[in-house]
């Protein structure tokens, strides 16, 4: 904890040197366990397990002068994967080192007492409020939990389960404005989702502007006792999408075809501009809080023929391609996301429906093959405060999740899975 003091400390001064006298630091985070029951159906058993899990989050904050803040939060960016890891080149890096990306933040008990939690800055952003509007810049959070937005669009293939937040850990670098119009907030936010360095070459699809950004423009109001927020996402220049990693197909790591795409990080489709947009409404009725929304992505596009788009030369483990040829693959994706919540006092209970449509084709495939996947997820949860104080907050919570996916193609990949969980968080 005492190693933010110094660089929340350094952050101010920098941003505002004449009034450090006047900055206000915050301190929190919270420290969580988990225990996961997860099972399949019985075509996919073999991956049934039982997880011991814990995170821990730290928070620090510093509020200046003339509406000027920082803020960081320190979590397990990396979950260790080690006992995943079978060579010097895996999907999950090299041998000995961590995984890609996050898990939430949840850290699962190793083989022979060997996981390694590694801290880093989940969130590290800084801004500014005054009068009707805000800004901010940085790794900030997306609020990725209550919008769907950016679960269609970076995993259009199986966007339920909250794969933003399990697996990108809710965070982009970004910088956000937002201010008053009309009844309600705009709120606009500029994101970089990749870097992919190009070597400037003939090929199409090298340069200066071949990274991913994408820009978000949502509003919120509340007309007669309803909460309406519209968004639009785009993507500005092209960008990947991505699968989660669910299950693994039984007697093999890499397998050939549509199996890739089960491959944690997996390119999805490359070098394309998705757009997606949607509404979400929520209200009270009684002592129920009630909530829907319902989201449109589409992705249409031809692959850019750079050579970085060639996954079909770099081998994995095994020794198979890490992935496809996705060089001038003509992309037609459409997808729609639908959301029903139900809140009453410490029960949560919702329901998540996907369909995605694609009819993409690979350069060297003749024709394409229609495809459709089918996702449903079930969320059920009950809160029990234990403790409360000044101080902490020793919360309980059960937590039950049902999901169902089907590929209409190939049914071999048809599966179920539920996941029991019993949470305990002090937050401090």
């Amino acid at each position: 904890m005492k190693k933010i003091i110094p660089f929340a400390a350094l952050l101010a001064m920098a941003m505002l040197p004449a009034q450090a006298s006047a900055v206000q630091f915050g301190f929190g985070g919270d420290v969580s366990t988990r225990l996961r029951v997860q099972t399949y159906d019985v075509d996919h058993q073999f991956a049934d397990d039982v997880m011991w899990q814990y995170r821990v989050t730290l928070n620090g904050s510093a509020q200046m002068g003339d509406g000027f803040y920082a803020r960081v939060q320190l979590a397990n960016e990396a979950p260790n994967r080690l006992d995943r890891n079978k060579g010097a080149k895996s999907e999950f890096g090299a041998a000995g080192t961590v995984a890609i990306g996050g898990g939430g933040g949840w850290q699962t008990v190793g083989y022979g007492n060997t996981e390694f939690s590694s801290l880093g800055f989940n969130n590290a952003y800084f801004g500014r409020i005054y009068g009707d509007s805000h800004y901010a810049i940085g790794r900030i959070p997306l609020n990725s939990f209550d919008n769907p937005v950016y679960d269609l669009t970076l995993f259009p293939r199986n966007p339920i389960e909250l794969p933003v937040a399990t697996f990108l850990n809710d965070r982009m670098f970004a910088a956000n404005y937002g201010t008053k119009v009309g009844a309600g907030e705009l709120n606009l936010t500029f994101g970089v989702v990749d870097n992919i360095v190009g070597n400037d070459t003939g090929s199409t699809g090298d340069g200066l502007l071949n990274d991913g950004y994408l820009l978000m423009a949502s509003y919120r109001a509340e007309f007669a006792g309803v909460t309406v927020e519209p968004t639009v996402l785009t993507a500005i220049t092209k960008m990947d999408s991505f699968t989660q990693e669910t299950f693994k197909a039984s007697g093999s790591t890499s397998g050939t075809g549509n199996n890739l795409n089960n491959k944690y990080r997996m390119p999805f489709h490359q070098g394309v501009r998705p757009v997606t947009f949607g509404a979400n409404l929520s209200g009270p009725v009684g002592g129920v809080k009630l909530g829907a929304g319902a989201w449109y992505s589409i992705a249409k596009g031809t692959t850019p023929s750079s050579g970085v788009y060639n996954n079909s030369v770099v081998l994995d483990d095994d020794g198979m391609p890490y992935g496809l040829d996705n060089r001038n693959a003509s992309v037609d994706l459409t997808a729609y996301f639908t959301r029903v919540k139900f809140e009453y006092g410490p029960v949560l209970l919702w329901w998540d429906h996907n369909v995605t449509t694609d009819r993409s084709k690979l350069a060297s495939e003749a024709v394409a093959v229609k495809q459709t996947y089918t996702n449903n997820l079930a969320w059920a949860q009950y809160q029990y405060h234990a403790y409360e104080d000044k101080e902490v907050k020793l919360t309980l919570q059960p937590t039950l999740r049902f999901m169902v996916t089907k590929d209409e193609v190939d049914p071999t990949y048809n599966h179920s899975r539920l996941r029991l969980e019993l949470w305990a968080v002090a937050a401090f």
